[in-house]
């Protein structure tokens, strides 16, 4: 019998796996694993679209703020002319992450961009490494080793946000920490590890409004620690006028979603994409404003409703798990600017939901998760919707997921004890 096919309660009192890094088969095949990750990196530092790549704005901001200029970081004029000097073929995107992102990556900017993109694209790969091995003893599905680690590598964002020199990674790094100290009981170790999440804030303002909803106050203390000090850092390189530069900017980009350079918002697989991207010929600016901004509010609302509810009827792990990942999804689509690597953090969701698949005895649940996460896990149908500018139309694929896992948390789960967080045992 497969694991899938267990039923509940003989699936959680099966203990759950650790990733197994000794010298045997399994440890080689984590190696061979570290192995093509890093050869994946050298090829797209080597390879003729390097200079391509999202981290060749990332180097942009970083290089402003090396040779002192971090209060013009968000002067688009002073950003092209530093970009047409470090490049031959720029990218046309511009910098609009926060200021301190960019005091971050400096010490790369004095190196030459080749050399910057193969170290951060090394420490990525170290960062994907310890993000499945840190959730391995939470995800026991697949159980299997080899099955696990190709849920990884299969798992297209991933590899995006490897090869672009992005963050998403380390956001997904984040939010595993944040998961797992909430499991342990420290909401303010965890509140800290999402608040150094910020430089992605598009989605972890949403994460921390769910629990801020839901009175979280010692996640929210931890939370405000990291805020304060990640502030504080953005006045070192930006001072206050690039500070008031960059506010300035993102209501720019607000107001011009279609904008290519400010990434173009109007085909991401947000709430903001999809309801642009099928009304954005038939309404106005503020009525398409006003239902973006309904909408993400309701399903924040709704996550943080859920899950309070959950929480109040005392229920076992599962429940936390499930609430969390449907959080997870809500914050990605409530996001306002999403690409195809902003997907990654939808990969712990994706483990958390797999662990708690329902069974047979409800069918029309199991093959509706089922088919989502089969959806998110093929992998040209990324690049195919990008080529056709129809990303949007993941946004109702992570709605029904964030749903489904919420319908999910309610079900009791066989096996489990109402209070506590140890399982039955098996009968």
């Amino acid at each position: 019998m497969s694991t899938l096919a267990m039923p509940v309660a003989e699936r959680a009192a099966t203990p759950p796996p650790k990733l197994d890094i000794r010298f045997n088969e399994n440890g080689m095949l984590v190696l061979g694993m570290a192995i093509l990750l890093v050869a994946a990196v050298l090829w797209t530092v080597r390879g003729p679209f390097s200079e391509k790549a999202d981290f060749t704005f990332t180097y942009l901001g970083a290089r402003l703020v090396h040779q002192g200029d971090g209060a013009l970081l968000y002067d688009l004029s002073e950003q092209k002319s530093v970009v047409t000097s470090l490049f031959k073929h720029p990218n046309p995107l511009i910098y609009e992450h926060p200021p301190f992102e960019a005091l971050v990556f400096a010490p790369l900017a004095a190196l030459r961009y080749r050399t910057a993109y193969l170290i951060w694209g090394i420490i990525n790969a170290l960062i994907w490494l310890l993000a499945l091995y840190l959730i391995r003893p939470y995800a026991p599905l697949p159980r299997n080793q080899p099955g696990y680690l190709a849920a990884w590598i299969f798992f297209a964002p991933l590899c995006v946000a490897l090869c672009e020199g992005q963050t998403s990674l380390a956001l997904l790094l984040l939010y595993i920490l944040t998961f797992i100290n909430l499991k342990r009981g420290r909401d303010r170790v965890a509140g800290l590890c999402l608040g150094l999440g910020l430089f992605k804030f598009q989605f972890v303002l949403p994460f921390a409004l769910i629990f801020l909803l839901r009175s979280k106050w010692r996640l929210l203390s931890g939370f405000a620690v990291s805020a304060t000090l990640l502030g504080t850092l953005s006045l070192v390189p930006a001072g206050w006028q690039g500070v008031l530069r960059y506010l300035q900017l993102l209501v720019q980009i607000s107001r011009h979603p279609a904008n290519v350079s400010y990434g173009s918002a109007v085909d991401m697989p947000t709430v903001q994409g999809f309801v642009y991207a099928i009304l954005g010929h038939k309404a106005s600016l503020p009525a398409l404003s006003f239902i973006v901004a309904a909408t993400s509010v309701s399903l924040v609302l709704l996550a943080a409703w859920r899950w309070q509810q959950e929480e109040r009827k005392l229920k076992s792990d599962t429940s936390f798990d499930l609430m969390f990942a449907g959080a997870v999804a809500v914050s990605l689509v409530t996001g306002f600017h999403m690409f195809t690597h902003d997907f990654s953090p939808l990969m712990l969701a994706m483990l958390l939901v797999v662990a708690h698949l329902p069974g047979k005895e409800r069918p029309r649940l199991r093959l509706l998760l089922k088919s989502t996460l089969v959806v998110f896990w093929i992998w040209p149908l990324y690049f195919a919707l990008v080529a056709w500018h129809s990303l949007y139309l993941m946004f109702p694929v992570l709605a029904v997921f964030a749903l489904t896992a919420f319908r999910l948390a309610a079900i009791p789960a066989e096996g489990f004890l109402m209070e506590g967080k140890r399982p039955l045992p098996a009968s």
